[in-house]
């Protein structure tokens, strides 16, 4: 069952590139205090992902900051060489969070793992966005299908 709002963020292992060297981090630090904005992509370097759902919240992050969110998150089942990689090709600089869910347990905790082996990625994260308040998730904006939408920069500015 997915999670709710008003739910807990999920506390679990995750990894962050720093310089070259992967370190672990938990959800519950990262995204459990002060108001948090988290993004999941189904997979670095993916024309979605990399040609909109990223650059939307890095181009917006400062409107964001505006609006009172002190993180910005993006997280996906991908290694923290690759989320590492992706965040430098996108020019994050800090804006965002880079979280990797290599093993996809922050996301089956979410409740919103897909399978996508039917074009080859296996199983990863739906897209969508989430408004988190000291941990608490205050809004989930989960993509009913491909593309995007609701979980956009854009849908979560109005939302907040």
């Amino acid at each position: 069952m997915p999670i709710a709002v008003g739910d807990q963020i999920p506390d679990v292992e995750v990894r962050t590139l720093n310089g070259q060297t992967p370190e672990t981090v938990r959800t519950g630090e990262v995204l459990g205090q002060g108001k948090v904005v988290l993004f999941a992509v189904p997979g670095a370097f993916t024309p979605t992902c990399s040609d909109y759902h990223l650059p939307g919240f890095v181009v917006r992050a400062d409107d964001l900051r505006q609006k009172g969110v002190d993180t910005v998150a993006c997280v996906a089942v991908n290694d923290a060489f690759v989320m590492g990689a992706w965040g430098k090709a996108q020019k994050v600089d800090g804006k965002v969070v880079m979280l990797a869910d290599g093993n996809g347990d922050f996301t089956k905790a979410m409740g919103l793992d897909m399978d996508a082996s039917a074009v080859g990625l296996g199983i990863r994260s739906q897209r969508y966005a989430a408004i988190i308040d000291n941990g608490t998730i205050t809004s989930l904006l989960v993509e009913p299908g491909p593309g995007l939408d609701v979980s956009s920069v854009e849908s979560v500015l109005r939302a907040l």
